[in-house]
């Protein structure tokens, strides 16, 4: 036992060998004179900066500083250390490795390489994977005082301020005009899109990680928090509720997407910091993984950023966010809406150019890297209005007697939504259903990318289209479906004069698909496991409500170890996708096979994709940084 009360030439104190907040090569720490252990941590008194012991006792602390060298020589990383001064004396009671930030790992890591203390490869494995999420959005600052209302479901990381809004519209509206805007909905529907593009944060009463708002906050990079189901909201009033506090547009909110917290009031924000440490951590890493990385994209914008930040190519471009632009969205409601094979032509005609458009600057965004287009996947009825919203301006138009016309336009686009409608539409009709029963959709879609592909070709670009059918689940559904492609692709091939090259393949996410999976790859050129589907339709849960129900309770009764759609679940749905990716192959040897699931970016499921033999993962761009590191620790820790 030593003593550091003992006097004023006694003390104790805790110290770093580098700064844990920046890692800057710098001893960093605090001390109290005449004082134990306990006065330091406890809070009671205010301790000194290490640094003034340099002037209140210089031999004490020249010694210190050697005996930090010797232990950080020793141990190669930064070092905690826990000291104490008895009587002129120094003694040192504990040694460990600090806990430090992201940034300060990143930058520890790679002096200690300049230093030559320690391998490339070792500084790779010393940067968590998940901490680099801190670097790629504002974040709370530490010392921030917050007053939480509530909690929700952390669905897409980083930290935002904004006055609160209740619908797209005035998200956009208030948006353009500068102003800082966070978006309170129930839910999100891809109506919404264009006010989520302008909001600061998005946060949703209900709903799951695999929402909607979650998926298209993570692509956009945008915090989200879903399913706070404390939140009680009443759109017409513009307002809402927890526990007896009301909050109305306008006012001031701050959301963590990180940990799920809603607070009131603007709370102060870190910006993100990005230098020159982190560029170099993540082309060791790209020097080791084997695993490619792609992203999930479906805009030019998106595409590029994407790129910055190392994508190898897109492993997702979800076709039917582009229908859900304000100027198409009534083209494609007049497509469903048809009542013959010449109307929807005629609306399937006006699709076509700007569909072409949009392929054409992906493809553009990502010259020389594949790019895999998912034909339209969800159910028609999502690009109708809601029934209820429906029924609520057709009662209004019978009561007012005024425009006939609208009125009986609504009345019929009622009865289409009614007709459309499904029980359990993630089941239902859509998918390669779709293509099935309207080929000429299929078809269109399949011009579009390949006119794409031809104008880009023609002015010297290099462009490798990968054409994605979703949701098979049999070899005869992707066998005319392919077909249709393929015709198309030859056709635009001669009517431009111009020859190109394409793949045609299918998306893994449905159980079935995966234990017949040999008899798929007779028809497919590649699989991409669409892990988010194949979780739900594994363990039978409809994500939304399961997230937002009764998941929570599972996992604190252990029921399951993780949120399984945040981490694979190895045991069950792992399984699949090995026998999936063994069964494809012992067919075609030279199958490519990814992942463009959530999972996709998510270090512990990225290990599992590297052990069982994937060629890339596939994740929204700001989980790329992500995905390249954990791509390496996964090599290093099981080498392929």
């Amino acid at each position: 036992m030593v003593f550091g009360n003992m006097g004023d030439d006694s003390g104790t104190g805790v110290a770093f060998t580098r700064n844990p907040a920046t890692g800057e090569k710098e001893i960093y720490g605090e001390y109290l004179v005449n004082a134990q252990g306990e006065d330091v941590v406890a809070g009671i008194r205010t301790p000194k900066p290490i640094a003034t012991l340099k002037d209140e006792m210089p031999e004490i602390y020249q010694q210190f500083a050697e005996i930090c060298q010797r232990l950080e020589d020793h141990y190669r990383d930064l070092q905690d250390i826990e000291f104490t001064i008895e009587k002129g004396k120094l003694y040192i009671l504990q040694t460990r490795a600090g806990k430090r930030t992201a940034a300060a790992a990143i930058k520890v890591a790679t002096d200690l390489v300049q230093e030559g203390k320690i391998s490339e490869e070792e500084a790779v494995l010393r940067v968590d994977p998940e901490q680099l999420d801190q670097l790629m959005h504002p974040s709370l600052d530490p010392e921030a005082k917050v007053e939480v209302l509530a909690k929700g479901l952390p669905a897409s990381p980083g930290a935002a301020v904004g006055k609160v809004v209740f619908s797209a519209d005035r998200a956009e509206e208030l948006g353009k005009e500068g102003e800082k805007v966070i978006l309170v909905r129930p839910e999100t529907t891809p109506d919404d899109i264009h006010g989520m593009a302008m909001a600061q944060g998005i946060l949703t009463s209900r709903g799951g990680m695999t929402s909607h708002a979650a998926v298209v906050a993570r692509g956009m990079g945008t915090p989200c928090i879903c399913g706070c189901e404390a939140l009680r909201i009443d759109v017409d009033a513009k307002e809402f509720t927890v526990d007896g506090v009301t909050v109305k547009e306008g006012d001031m909110i701050t959301i963590d997407g990180g940990t799920g917290r809603v607070m009131l009031g603007e709370a102060k924000l870190v910006s993100p910091q990005i230098g020159g440490a982190f560029q170099t951590i993540l082309e060791w890493a790209d020097k080791i993984r084997h695993l490619q990385v792609r992203t999930n994209a479906d805009t030019p914008a998106d595409a590029a950023r994407a790129r910055e930040f190392g994508a190898e190519g897109i492993g997702l471009c979800r076709t039917e966010h582009m229908f859900m632009a304000p100027d198409r969205l009534p083209i494609v409601q007049q497509m469903i809406l048809a009542e013959n094979d010449e109307e929807r032509k005629a609306a399937l005609d006006k699709l076509l150019p700007v569909q072409q458009d949009d392929f054409y600057g992906i493809f553009k965004a990502m010259k020389g890297l594949p790019v895999t287009i998912r034909l339209l996947d969800p159910p028609l009825h999502e690009f109708l209005p809601n029934a209820e919203e429906l029924l609520v301006e057709i009662t209004r138009l019978e009561m007012s007697g005024e425009n006939p016309e609208l009125l009986a336009e609504k009345q019929k686009m009622l009865r289409q939504v009614r007709n459309l409608s499904e029980f359990n539409p993630m089941l239902g009709h859509r998918g390669c259903r779709l293509g099935i029963t309207f080929p000429e959709i299929y078809e269109m879609q399949a011009r579009a990318i390949f006119q794409a592909v031809a104008a880009l070709v023609k002015e010297g670009i290099e462009v490798y289209p990968e054409v994605m059918i979703p949701l098979v689940g049999h070899p005869k559904e992707l066998e005319p479906l392919r077909e249709v492609v393929v015709n198309t692709a030859e056709a635009v091939k001669e009517e431009a004069g111009v020859d190109f090259s394409y793949s045609v393949g299918t998306m893994i996410e449905l159980p079935r698909a995966c234990v017949i999976a040999d008899e798929i790859a007779e028809h497919a050129d590649f699989f991409s496991f669409g892990t988010n589907d194949l979780t739900q339709t594994t363990f039978g849960f409809s994500r939304d409500d399961a997230e937002g129900k009764f998941l929570h309770h599972y996992l604190e009764k252990k029921i399951l170890p993780e949120n399984p759609f945040a981490s694979l679940d190895t045991e069950g749905v792992g399984k699949l996708v090995a026998q999936g990716v063994k069964l494809g192959r012992s067919a075609k040897p030279e199958l490519k096979v990814g992942v463009c699931g959530e999972h996709g970016g998510d270090p512990r499921s990225i290990d599992f994709f590297h052990q069982t033999g994937l060629n890339y993962v596939s994740c929204s761009p700001f989980r790329v940084p992500i995905a390249r590191l954990a791509a390496a620790h996964a090599q290093l820790k099981n080498p392929r």
